[in-house]
């Protein structure tokens, strides 16, 4: 058996139109059953596939100096799965990204798994399969579904040996991409009362796979689901056609570019706290359907303050001084209290940590939290005090600082003298 070497910069520089194969290193997923202590249970079973995509758009910058020739086995081995299809009809929107996405140390999701049609009997020919693929650390993730290629059968045509199908004479199980979805972002931040604009798309092959195109955008959060929008639109653009059921306000999905541009984005605005979520974008025509999943996060950042302008301290016993962190979101915030005395080069950490009030929540979701310091007698004027507050929503912590200052000279004895004046002065009146 010739074994064939996964690569995602595994590449063949097809010919003077700039395209080249992409070669990826895949799992066949499978449901099957297994037994527990408990008794009988589904399992998933990984079996390893090579998913190769032909003509992949290669850019004028790319360097073909460093494209190895993708070579099918010499001897066509039934064990092997080996999947084989067109990136060019329908278009695979940034399938570019996968050129050198093993070179450039991104890792590569790919499962392949039987898929399906609604309405259509299982074992019927075509045979269906979905591609589920994304980059890490790249906004790339598309939902491809396949159908197997017609192979004309001879006495010498092989069988593959797990999925029953016929390989093609170079041991591939060649196949076509009809529709798939895909989005340009996994996950968003937003702030809160904030606009956002989901990314979500389809495509589908040239013959139509329906007249009639259905959208749904679930929201799935914290174990909840709940339908945001739904549309069905005819893909002719019959005026009228379109029936639009949202149940989020001001949620929407523009109908000319669903039909024009197979663009289902979802457009929410003044963002809330419960509208943060895993949102599920399901495209439907005819037989099929494909999905994306896009993680909404509400980001607010917090207002910082001081209960204190000026800090004068008492020469006897500890002043106390409150950082207050209000209005944000999510939970997490971390108050750290520091000071830098007139002989230090450094700031220091406060040895006394302060005492953090309890987690406020407000009416919109966001919360707050106070942090109060003791300030011994013992800090000499002229120390700066910082309130240091990190939070998911800073690009960096914020700082608030005030300086200690001295006490008035003789302000005690000053105000006894006034007090005692000002009582002389009203026995005088009042003889």
């Amino acid at each position: 058996m010739i074994e064939v070497i996964l690569l995602g910069c595994f590449l063949m520089f097809v010919n003077g139109d700039g395209v080249a194969d992409v070669v990826l290193s895949c799992a066949l997923v499978e449901e099957g059953v297994g037994l527990g202590r408990m008794g009988g249970g589904a399992l998933f079973t990984r079996t390893p596939a090579t998913l190769v995509l032909r003509d992949v758009p290669v850019g004028p910058d790319d360097s073909l100096d460093t494209l190895t020739p993708f070579v099918p086995p010499l001897v066509p081995d039934p064990d092997l799965l080996l999947f084989e299809l067109k990136v060019s009809s329908p278009e695979i929107p940034n399938a570019d990204l996968l050129l050198h996405a093993d070179c450039n140390e991104l890792e590569v999701m790919c499962e392949i798994s039987r898929y399906s049609p609604r309405g259509r009997q299982e074992g019927s020919d075509p045979t269906y399969f979905m591609v589920s693929l994304s980059v890490e650390e790249v906004d790339f993730s598309t939902s491809l579904i396949l159908q197997t290629q017609s192979v004309e059968k001879t006495p010498s045509t092989l069988i593959q040996n797990k999925l029953g199908l016929p390989l093609s004479q170079s041991g591939t199980l060649q196949t076509k991409v009809i529709f798939l979805v895909f989005s340009n972002i996994k996950s968003v931040s937003t702030p809160l009362r904030g606009d956002v604009l989901l990314s979500c798309g389809f495509r589908q092959e040239e013959v139509p796979l329906g007249p009639e195109v259905g959208v749904e955008w679930r929201l799935q959060h914290r174990g909840k689901g709940q339908k945001v929008l739904e549309m069905k639109t005819k893909l002719n653009g019959t005026e009228g056609a379109s029936v639009v059921e949202g149940e989020r306000r001001g949620s929407s999905v523009d109908a000319a570019q669903v039909v024009g541009q197979g663009n289902v984005s979802l457009s929410l605005n003044k963002l809330k706290v419960i509208d943060e979520g895993t949102y599920i974008c399901t495209v439907s025509i005819g037989h099929f359907h494909a999905q994306q999943l896009i993680q909404l996060l509400i980001i607010q950042p917090p207002d910082v303050s001081l209960s204190e302008e000026k800090f004068v301290l008492n020469a006897k016993t500890p002043k106390t001084l409150s950082c207050h962190c209000s209005k944000y979101y999510p939970l997490d915030a971390q108050m750290e209290w520091f000071y830098l005395s007139p002989t230090d080069a450094e700031p220091q950490v406060f040895p006394d940590k302060g005492s953090l009030s309890s987690h406020r929540q407000h009416g919109d979701g966001t919360y707050s939290l106070s942090s109060h310091l003791s300030v011994p007698p013992t800090v000499p004027p002229g120390t700066k005090i910082t309130c240091r507050v990190s939070h998911l929503a800073l690009d960096a912590p914020l700082h608030l600082t005030l300086v200690v200052e001295s006490p008035q000279p003789d302000s005690y004895w000053w105000v006894l003298g006034f007090l005692i004046i000002t009582v002389l002065f009203f026995h005088q009146v009042m003889k």
